[in-house]
Parts: C-alpha cells; sequence; structure tokens
C-alpha cells in the first residue's frame, strides 16, 4: 500500500457573475487543484483567484482542458472533430493556465482532461494521442492525470511523460473500469461513508468494486472530489480525515516544480 496519496479537485469552475463550488474550503483540505481553462467554465478573473488561493494553500495546480462548451459545462459529448484541431485547442486551454500560473510564481505541475473530453479519449485511442500529444507540446515534464483502464493511460505511458493515475471519490465504475455515465441513476455517489468505503477500498484494498460486482486491480496516485458535487467539502473532509486515520500521508503528488 502507498504510503502517500493525493486529494484533488477540479475547481475555478464558476464564470463572471455565476459562482460553482466553494473553491476557498476545498483548497483547505485538497493537495492537488485542476483549473478550468474557461472552455467549459472558468475566465481570466476566476483563473487568476483560483491559482492565487492554491498558491496560498501550498498545493499543486493544474490545467483542466476541455472540449469547447461553455452551454453544456463540457459533458456534452462532441462529436466529428479531428483530433489534430482538439489538440490544439488543449495547447491552448494550457497555456492561459499556464500563463496566469506564471505571473503568480506558481509553475504549474499537471494537466487533467475534463468531462466528456477525458471520457471519450479514454476509449478513443486516436483522441487519447491528441490529449497526450498537446502535453507533451507544452512541458514533456507535466504530469498527465488519467484514468486507469484507459487508452489515455497507455497513451501517456507510450509518450514517455509522467502518468499519474486516478481515481474518483464521487463517480461509481462500471464492469470495464470505466465511470459509469451521468445519465444511470448511479453515476454519482452522495453520502459521504459511502465515498469514503468506496475510496478506502480502491486505495487500502487496491481494487475497484464495480456496478456489476467485479474487483479490477488498480494502484491509485490521487484522488478526485468533484468541486461541483453537492456535499463535497463534506465529503472532502471526511476522506481527508478517514485516510489519515488509515496511515497515509495526504499530500501533493510531486512537489519539486515549487521548489
Amino acid at each position: 500500500m502507498a504510503r502517500n496519496i493525493d486529494l484533488n479537485c477540479d475547481m475555478g469552475e464558476s464564470f463572471g457573475a455565476f459562482e460553482v463550488g466553494n473553491d476557498a474550503a476545498m483548497a483547505e483540505i485538497v493537495t492537488t487543484v485542476n483549473v478550468a481553462c474557461g472552455f467549459h467554465a472558468g475566465d481570466p478573473l476566476v483563473i487568476h483567484r483560483t491559482i492565487q488561493t492554491a498558491k496560498e494553500n501550498g498545493v499543486n495546480v493544474g490545467a483542466h482542458p476541455s472540449f469547447m462548451d461553455l452551454w453544456g459545462f463540457g459533458r456534452r459529448p462532441i462529436q466529428g472533430e479531428r483530433p489534430a484541431d482538439i489538440e490544439k485547442q488543449i495547447i491552448y486551454q494550457i497555456g492561459a493556465v499556464q500563463a496566469m500560473a506564471d505571473t503568480l510564481d506558481w509553475p504549474i505541475t499537471h494537466v487533467k482532461t475534463h468531462g466528456s473530453l477525458g471520457n471519450m479519449a479514454a476509449v478513443d485511442a486516436d483522441l487519447a494521442q491528441a490529449c497526450v500529444a498537446a502535453v507533451k507540446a507544452v512541458d514533456p515534464s507535466l504530469a498527465f492525470i488519467t484514468l486507469p483502464y484507459s487508452e489515455t493511460y497507455d497513451a501517456a505511458e507510450a509518450a514517455g511523460i509522467p502518468v499519474i493515475c486516478e481515481v474518483f471519490a464521487d463517480r461509481t465504475y462500471d464492469d470495464q473500469g470505466r465511470l459509469t455515465s451521468r445519465k444511470l441513476p448511479n453515476a454519482m455517489i452522495h453520502d459521504v461513508d459511502q465515498a469514503t468505503e468506496h475510496v478506502l477500498r480502491m486505495i487500502v484494498d487496491g481494487e475497484i468494486l464495480t456496478t456489476g460486482g467485479k474487483r479490477l486491480p488498480v494502484e491509485a496516485q490521487t484522488i478526485c472530489v468533484h468541486g461541483d458535487t453537492p456535499g463535497a467539502v463534506s465529503i472532502a473532509k471526511q476522506l481527508r480525515f478517514s485516510l489519515e486515520q488509515s496511515g497515509l500521508t495526504v499530500a501533493p503528488f510531486q512537489t519539486a516544480r515549487h521548489a
């Protein structure tokens, strides 16, 4: 069992006058922040504020690119886009967060794809290659956070960039080790105790219990709590407490870039 575990949260998902999540509270609990890049949520002021909050709490910060889908919060499948075009869109988004982070002297450490982009790339080898190529083009030392049992994980490993295996505290998994579709009633976990049990099984026992009853081996390095999930702060707080009670150290997966 790994003695260190990272706890990450998708943040910076407010837009203009619309507030999403409690970023200030989450930044005091998690150790890594994934910042929306403006394509599914976020704007220049929100990006700046989110990175500033992360820096004040001493946590990792990275880019969270998505399909160009403000209307659907990046959770609508976008069909027909050429992988080469998606690659350029991801480069653009990473660059926005990277530049803002540089102005605050808090360099980004990683990239994690959002929503439908991440889900589709997990099963589409060409799209997975586009995502990985974008990260490598910007900075091959950036870590790529992605799902186990995915095309993106395999593509990142093959490209030789750092790959971080992620599991979700508030999502269930199907028998292929993929996230259960949000269209299904059992996709989300809202109960704090259930989420904690779910995570401890994956981290301490090293297995994913799927909705079909399968037990899939996993060696996760980071756990995600979605910032827009109802009760996200309570889930994250209880989760961190339980992980530490289990003998794990909750810490960023990478700190060298902050040295």
